[in-house]
């Protein structure tokens, strides 16, 4: 599937316009170029995908009709899926999918519905047996656009032992335990700045912070991640927009390096990376600079695994972006930004398997 120098990505899309589903290419390290963008699988609105820690199989959100849901797919030597099966609910689809290290679990988050979603997995297989449960968010926050729970993500902590998720209707981190039938059960509700609008979030890699994108107010929150209890509390807010920019900006993606010194932030709307550095002892960040992602709507971005690059997808402008990347900085230089995609939306490189 991988060599040293060239990795496997996937991008998911909206499927509007000329895109047909989810796409694979591949990224060629040592030439700095990515090649082969090629249809992996047609399939609705595949918007966030996740793959499996063993890289055998990737779960996508989907669309089928009035029911979303969430699909499984084989992943195959030259980057083809090969459908396995899906599990649909009535309504709207997720807007974010995740899987536990040892495939035997999918979660979902629906932004429509307001909804947490978990499933088990066929450990054989990799098919996604029916939903084990079914969480439905209750509430409002201040912006109009908070007129109901908008649950945006659902991941799990470092060690395994809670599910996170992020409600940017309430304004809330919300953390649930996870029973072995795949049910969830609440621990705790942490409410974040009223109107800030909570979307994505990201752990360092000591395990004792995270790193939580807002939506409406484009910051990063910084947080205590106590894995006794599953609980978290506030460290910092601090802006990834600069102090002059009055436009509209709406906070996209979040993603750590693997060594926990840099943390970068999307911003739709301003239409750029935003690079903080991280104080080990704190976990408080300082930013360091702007990087503007050559297109319009950066959804989101991911560091290749050899973590030399970065890719970023523009949503609206229709194009992939590939930078450099300084191990030393964490500042990113532009290589190429007319990679043409449709809708990207979510951009997912298999693992490196030790």
């Amino acid at each position: 599937m991988m060599t040293s120098s060239k990795f496997i990505g996937f991008i998911g899309t909206y499927t509007k316009g000329e895109s047909k589903g989810v796409y694979s290419f591949t990224l060629d390290t040592n030439e700095a170029k990515i090649t082969n963008i090629k249809v992996a699988a047609q399939v609705e609105n595949p918007t966030y995908l996740t793959i499996s820690k063993d890289n055998h199989f990737l779960y996508s959100v989907a669309k089928e009709g009035e029911t979303g849901g969430v699909a499984a797919f084989s992943i195959n030597d030259d980057g083809q899926l090969t459908a396995i099966n899906s599990q649909f609910l009535t309504g709207s689809s997720p807007c974010h999918v995740s899987v536990d290290s040892k495939n035997r679990y999918v979660f979902s988050a629906n932004y429509h519905k307001g909804e947490v979603v978990s499933h088990l997995i066929n450990h054989e297989n990799g098919s996604v047996q029916p939903a084990a449960s079914v969480i439905k968010h209750e509430g409002r926050g201040p912006d109009s656009r908070q007129e109901k729970p908008h649950t945006h993500y659902a991941g799990l902590t470092p060690d395994e032992k809670y599910l996170t998720v992020v409600d940017l209707g309430l304004d809330a981190l919300i953390t649930y335990a996870i029973n072995n039938d795949g049910s969830l059960e609440k621990v705790k509700l942490l409410p974040l700045k009223a109107g800030s609008g909570p979307r994505h979030l990201t752990f360092h890699p000591n395990g004792k912070f995270a790193y939580l994108m807002t939506e409406f107010s484009s910051e990063v929150i910084v947080l205590n991640y106590h894995s006794e209890n599953g609980h978290f509390s506030e460290i910092q807010y601090i802006s990834t927009l600069p102090s002059d920019f009055s436009e509209n900006n709406q906070g996209s993606a979040i993603h750590i390096s693997s060594d926990g010194r840099f943390i970068y932030a999307g911003n739709r709307g301003h239409n750029s990376i935003t690079l903080f550095s991280v104080n080990q002892e704190s976990g408080e960040l300082s930013f360091i600079e702007h990087t503007s992602t050559e297109g319009d709507w950066p959804r989101d971005f991911v560091l290749d695994p050899s973590e030399k690059f970065i890719v970023a997808s523009n949503q609206e402008s229709g194009n992939l972006v590939l930078f450099s990347r300084d191990a030393g900085t964490g500042k990113l230089t532009l290589i190429k930004s007319d990679i043409a995609v449709p809708y990207p939306v979510c951009v997912k490189f298999l693992h490196v398997l030790s």
